[in-house]
């Protein structure tokens, strides 16, 4: 199964405060450590969201609203794809997040599999 471990966003990631060298090598060894134990797949850090904008998208009609955004408890600052046998090993494995992160909120999603949307298609 694959999961996406959301970074929620902070105040520091919408700053665009930039990474310590200890919490850039901490990240940098959690990922590299997922990646030789066949956990992680990928990881990303995103820029803060006032360098992007929101489509929304009703009744056929995209809007788009420039950025910055009010609230950053909706945004994301980062991802990472995981694979685990298990919502549980999911878990286990995002309790290592990097202590030097700080407070931070993580998000555990699985991804549909292929054979997940088959099953949901009606006629």
């Amino acid at each position: 199964m694959r999961f996406m471990v959301i970074r929620r966003a902070d105040k520091s990631t919408e700053t665009g405060v930039k990474l310590c060298k200890k919490l850039f090598g901490a990240m940098t060894k959690y990922h590299e450590d997922g990646a030789k134990a066949g956990i992680v797949l990928d990881g990303v850090g995103l820029h803060p969201s006032s360098k992007g904008a929101r489509v929304t998208i009703t009744a056929g009609k995209p809007i788009v609203t420039d950025a910055p955004f009010t609230e950053t408890k909706e945004l994301i600052a980062g991802f990472t794809m995981i694979q685990a046998k298990s919502k549980e090993e999911a878990i286990a494995w995002v309790k290592g997040w990097p202590r030097e992160d700080g407070d931070v909120q993580l998000e555990i999603r699985q991804l549909f599999e292929p054979e997940d949307v088959a099953a949901l298609v009606t006629d």
